[in-house]
């Protein structure tokens, strides 16, 4: 059973092998835009992302979350403001996986800033700002291109504002 199995995937992968390319090559730029995945406000987010090797990019992002509370008379607004740069590694070539998939891997790092206002009984009202400082971040995902420019990505990784990961859609331009 275990060779005809190690056979199957080797078929798939030959079969692959001669579609296999990475779809944002060297020079080429893609914007990538969406949703976060966390349990505190509903993270968006915006990026561009080019590639400097045939497996190889490095890009920017944008991220904003925000989440409102309420406890007998008192309201909590809080909100997170992230920039960020990133690499990734995209693993199609070394796959040899088909060019509507995209695999990658990489490390991001950015920087957050918090705002936090209060209005509390008696009409107290407190408003602070911050920053929480650099973060790395490690990240994994992939995407599913359903034609040549648009596909739909989905990206797991902690450390800044989306802490679980995030999903959207990728346009290469």
């Amino acid at each position: 059973m275990k060779k005809r199995i190690l056979f199957f995937v080797m078929v798939c992968l030959v079969s692959f092998a001669s579609v296999a390319q990475a779809p944002l090559e060297k020079g080429a730029m893609q914007i990538n835009t969406g949703i976060g995945l966390s349990s505190w406000g509903l993270p968006v987010y915006g990026g561009l992302e080019y590639g400097i090797g045939n497996n190889i990019s490095v890009g920017g992002e944008l991220s904003y979350r925000s989440k409102s509370e309420s406890y007998s008379s008192s309201k909590w607004k809080t909100s997170y403001t992230s920039i960020s740069g990133l690499a990734n590694y995209h693993f199609n070539e070394v796959l040899n996986i088909p060019s509507q998939f995209d695999f990658y891997a990489g490390l991001s790092l950015g920087y957050s800033v918090f705002n936090s206002k209060y209005d509390g009984p008696g009409g107290d009202y407190y408003s602070g700002s911050g920053s929480s400082g650099l973060y790395l971040n490690a990240q994994v995902g992939g995407r599913y291109f359903f034609s040549d420019k648009i596909g739909v990505n989905l990206e797991l990784g902690g450390g800044n504002v989306f802490s679980g990961g995030k999903v959207g859609v990728t346009i290469l331009l």
